[in-house]
């Protein structure tokens, strides 16, 4: 099983929740895809896209559970993203956990392998 990761505003998150689908952020929604970040990129993704903002999300997937919806296309330095040209149900996450500020004002990322 290959995790992917979604860092969500909170907010989004518990709308996506209530309707039952999550079309995605409004950078998703501007590209044509949401953007999903693997174990390796997603601290820098939070790094570059999400510096110093509180009250975020991470949420995990199973990428195989998006079959051919999921693309792994280059991006950053030419690594290969996962791109999901599709909306979500976000029932079908494996996990949502806080995704807190530190002191030093980066993110403080649990285990991405639980």
């Amino acid at each position: 099983m290959t995790l992917i990761f979604k860092i969500v505003p909170k907010s989004m998150w518990q709308q996506a929740v209530e309707a039952g689908v999550f079309a995605g952020a409004p950078i998703d929604l501007t590209d044509g895809f949401i953007h999903f970040s693997t174990a390796e990129q997603v601290r820098e993704t939070a790094s570059k896209h999400f510096n110093g903002q509180h009250d975020l999300l991470l949420a995990a997937f199973e990428a195989e559970s998006f079959s051919e919806n999921l693309k792994w296309e280059p991006s950053r330095g030419d690594a290969l993203f996962p791109h999901l040209y599709a909306t979500l149900d976000p029932a079908t996450a494996l996990w949502v956990k806080e995704l807190p500020v530190s002191s030093e004002g980066g993110h403080v990322f649990p285990e991405l392998g639980e």
